[in-house]
Formats: C-alpha cells, structure tokens, sequence
C-alpha cells in the first residue's frame, strides 16, 4: 500500500501542476524545418473513445526545405476520424490523438503519410513528461537495429483549430498489415482448421472486462507474483473486440490457458522453445532492459501469433510506449541506471499491473539466461549498441528538434518544473538531453557487467567497476560492488589527449569511490582512463570532462 500511495501522490500533484500551474502560451507560428500537420474540427469538440470528422492538412516540401503555414497542403488534404488517446498521458494538458483516414463518404482509405508505408490508422504522440521529446522515438530505434519491426515515426508541428500545439510524432499504429505486423489475416469465416490459429494480436495491458462478464478481455489464470493477488489482462488488438469471433475468441484463449500452464509446469523449460519464438523474446528484453522501461512488460506489452502453418509461435513485440523510460520515473527505482527492469515485481509488488510470471521462469532458465548475454554481447561487440553510436542518434535528433523545441517550450512552458514522474528537471532543453546520455552511459556499463554475470562466461568478462558519471566535471565515482570483486587494491589513472597522465588514485577493497577533479586543474576534453589491479590485469576507457 506504500507504493500505491506514494504514486498516488505524485499523481495528484502532477494534477495540481495540470489545473493550476500551467495552461500554455499563445504564440505566433508560421514555418518550421518539421512538416506541418493542420487540423481543423469545425467547432466540434474532440472526444475520448469516439472518433469525431475533421479535416486535416499536411505540409511537406521535402528535406531540407522549409515548411510555411500559408503553403499549400501538399502532402495530403483530405477528412480524417479523430479521438483522444492514451492511459496516464491523456490526462497531460498537451493531448495525444489517434486518428483515421477517411474519403468524403466517412469510409476509412489508406494513404502514405510522411515517407511512411500507406495505412489509415496512425497516431499523433505528444511529448510533455519527456522534455527531450525523443524516448518513444529513440526506443523504437533501437528495436529496428535488431531487425524488428517497430513503429515508423516522424516529428512534426501541429496546429489544432488555429492554434499552435507543439512538437508531435506522427507514429504508426500497431496493425495486422504487411508493412507492420505481417501475420495472415484472420476473417470471420476462419473459425476452424488452419486458418483458425491465427493471425492473433494481443497485448498485456491494464483494463479487462467488468466482474462477471464472460465477454471481452480475458485474464490470466496465474498471479504475476506466486501467490500473490495480480493477475494480468489479456486484450484482443486484432481482431478488434467488436470483430472477433466466438470460435476465435475461444480458440486463442484456450491456447493462452495452455501457454501458461506450460509455463507455470515443472517441464517447463524442455517445452517452452514449441511455443514461442525465443530470439524475438530475447530481442524484446533487449530493448525493455537497456531503456529500463517501468512500464516494460506488463503494460502496453505486444505480442502474437501467426497460424500454425506459418509457424505459429508466439512472437514477441512490436515494442511500444516509453514515455517511462530512460531514467524518467521518479518511482519504483525507474530513474536508476542499476538493477533489472524485469524485477519490477520485487521492486513494487503492491502494483496492480505486474510482469507476468514467464519472465522470470524463463529468466531462470540457463540456455534462455546464455542467449540474452551471448546476444548483448553482439550489439555491444559490433557497436551496433556502442555509446558513441546510440549518442551520434540522441545528437541528430536534438539538432533535428533545435529550432523547434523551443517553441515546443513557450506553447508548453516545462522547463524547469516538475511534470509526472520527472526523477530529473532540467533548467533547459539541452540538460535533459545530457541527462539522457548520461544515464544511458551508466546504463550500458551496469548493463555489460549484469549481462556477464548471468551469462557466466569467464572468457569474455567485463570491466568489474563502474566510472561515472560520463561526461564528468568536478568529480567521478568508481564502483566495483555490483559485481563482487575481492582485490586488495586497484590503481586509477587518467591521462590527457596526448597520453600524458594527470591522475593516479589507489584505492582497496569494493564499494563507491569518489575522485575530486577540482575546477581549474583540468582542461575540458577527452581523457583516457586506466584501471589496473595487482593481478596486472588492466581495463581502459574515454572519459569526458567538462
């Protein structure tokens, strides 16, 4: 109950800060080097849950040109389906939206927005919690560098019945669809044999039908603690509540009834590869892990099955929703860099929406605990998950947002103030950007020395400390506990660009160490850093100073 009230207390100051403390700046807005998104409801008021006609307009003069508001709508103009989306962010004051495309007759069309594949269904997301505006968007990148599919995006300005509303991210909706989720289209007729399995998608989420009602939504049959009280929800995503058949609905019920007393059997780990598709398991722990999604997992969390004939596994993913990630959350340990993101359970048990129980068997498992570490070591080894290139993708997006963030920031003025669940408040938009790198270089190391220790492989192990943080300036902190480590001692050596050394320390036993760097005494710039012990083994990096 702790728990719960200390969210619930943050959530409601997070009301107090809506209602009183901030209701945006009128501003005059008249180009952009973002395409521009117009919509224009004709006085009618937008709704939850119910789609309302609208009109929308789209300017895209194409890289590097700029977009005026007075240009044509050239990218595409035409009627669309609006209604208000989202959990916790529909309750922030900039809205995000889902929206349909439609013709003139209220038929939903498909049509290519913004170099994305055609589709009528897309959403408009608005960033405000994350004053970076670039989780979600950076998190959906990191998935497609593992040759999954996430949402496409693209940032744009939007304009709502004249008024200026900020940053957005044109993204696409989670769909059954060739250029989405390729898996067989399911019809009404399908309702046995082959064609009965699949496609299915369905999500983990936090709603599920009213007590008593055998209809909608269905929920699992194990607690996600053991013998506890939180059971997760099952929601169909395709087919939609209102499409899916009574024969369908059975049969994907009944499949995920006999999953999980799969999984929750003591044969478990022999049989669990004849059910899903390991390495999309994997690749989804990937990105939950070194993003430390809080809501990872258990909310928003994609998954589906294609028919049996098309090897009808369950397949982890798309990933979605990580406005909660990257050190954002000021509760259930979601702002530090250390400890798992699946032990959410452990960390806030009294939550209602907890990780389902699975996970931990097959973290359990030892050939599933060897392929998450022999796979972090890929994207670490080839670089394709290396600081410098994750930073070169934060750096283009923020000089990409540049110019617009800040009239993002006058329509929304949130610098500097607490907005639910902000761990961190930056006084400006480039202090949240450095926030993010920093605690993702703390991440990656935390990260490089967990994914050894369960992958037990002494062939291959990680730097046993972690320095930070990184960039530095007047001090850096040396940590060799997370991974016990017993020397008598152990030297820190920092050297200049031109391998001059200007540091050595010596320090014994583990714990934090902390080394001043008094102002003045060094240069901003690149240093070179040497850890060595009286083994003679030695370990170096690139530390920052600035």
């Amino acid at each position: 109950m702790h728990q719960n009230n200390y969210i619930l207390k943050n959530f409601t100051l997070f009301l107090f800060s809506v209602l009183f403390g901030f209701s945006g700046h009128t501003q005059t807005f008249t180009d952009s080097n973002l395409p521009i998104i117009v919509i224009n409801t004709n006085g009618v008021k937008i709704e939850e849950d119910t789609k309302i006609t609208a009109r929308l307009g789209i300017i895209d003069n194409g890289p590097g040109k700029r977009n005026q508001l007075t240009d044509p709508f050239n990218h595409y103009n035409g009627w669309m389906g609006i209604e208000y989306r989202g959990s916790s962010s529909s309750f922030y004051p900039k809205k995000p939206y889902s929206f349909e495309l439609r013709d003139a007759n209220g038929n939903e069309i498909d049509h290519p927005l913004l170099g994305m594949p055609e589709e009528s269904d897309w959403i408009l997301i608005s960033p405000l919690n994350d004053k970076t505006l670039m989780r979600d968007a950076l998190s959906y990148q990191l998935a497609n560098t593992l040759d999954r599919y996430a949402a496409r995006t693209r940032y744009c300005e939007m304009v709502l019945n004249g008024a200026y509303q900020g940053v957005y991210m044109l993204v696409e909706n989670i769909k059954r669809d060739k250029n989405r989720v390729n898996i067989s289209k399911l019809k009404p007729e399908d309702i046995s044999g082959d064609a009965l399995t699949g496609g299915y998608i369905l999500r983990v989420d936090k709603y599920g039908p009213p007590p008593g009602d055998v209809g909608g939504d269905f929920q699992s049959q194990y607690p996600a603690i053991e013998g506890g009280w939180n059971r997760n929800w099952f929601q169909y995503h395709y087919p939609k509540l209102e499409d899916i058949t009574p024969e369908q609905a059975q049969y994907i019920q009944k499949y995920m009834r006999d999953f999980e007393d799969m999984m929750h059997g003591p044969n478990f780990s022999r049989e669990y590869a004849n059910w899903i598709d390991v390495d999309s398991w994997v690749d989804y722990l990937m990105v939950q892990e070194v993003t430390k999604n809080t809501d990872g997992y258990r909310l928003s969390a994609y998954f589906y099955k294609d028919r049996n004939s098309l090897g009808g596994k369950l397949v982890m993913g798309p990933v979605w929703d990580f406005n909660i990630s990257f050190g954002i959350g000021d509760y259930c340990e979601g702002a530090s860099y250390r400890g798992w993101g699946k032990d959410f359970n452990r960390v806030c048990g009294s939550d209602g929406w907890g990780i389902p129980f699975w996970w931990e068997k097959l973290w359990n498992d030892p050939p599933f605990r060897k392929k998450m570490a022999k796979r972090w070591r890929e994207l670490r080894d080839n670089g394709i998950w290396s600081e410098q290139r994750l930073n070169a993708t934060i750096d283009s997006v923020a000089a990409l947002l540049k110019e617009p963030q800040r009239r993002n920031f006058q329509r929304w003025p949130v610098l500097g103030q607490y907005v639910w669940p902000n761990a961190f408040i930056g006084s400006s938009y480039q202090s949240e950007v450095d926030y993010l790198k920093g605690w993702l270089s703390g991440r990656l190391l935390w990260l490089d020395g967990g994914f050894w220790g369960i992958g037990i492989d002494a062939q291959n192990p990680p730097p046993p400390f972690l320095l930070y943080p990184n960039p530095a300036s007047d001090h850096i902190f040396v940590e060799n506990d997370y991974i016990p480590w017993r020397e008598q001692w152990f030297n820190v050596s920092l050297f200049d660009f031109q391998g001059r050394k200007v540091l050595e320390q010596r320090f014994t036993g583990t714990g934090i160490q902390r080394i001043e760097l008094p102002p003045g005494k060094y240069v901003r710039g690149m240093y070179f850093y040497r850890v060595n012990d009286q083994k003679g083994r030695e370990w170096m990096g690139k530390l920052l100073l600035d």
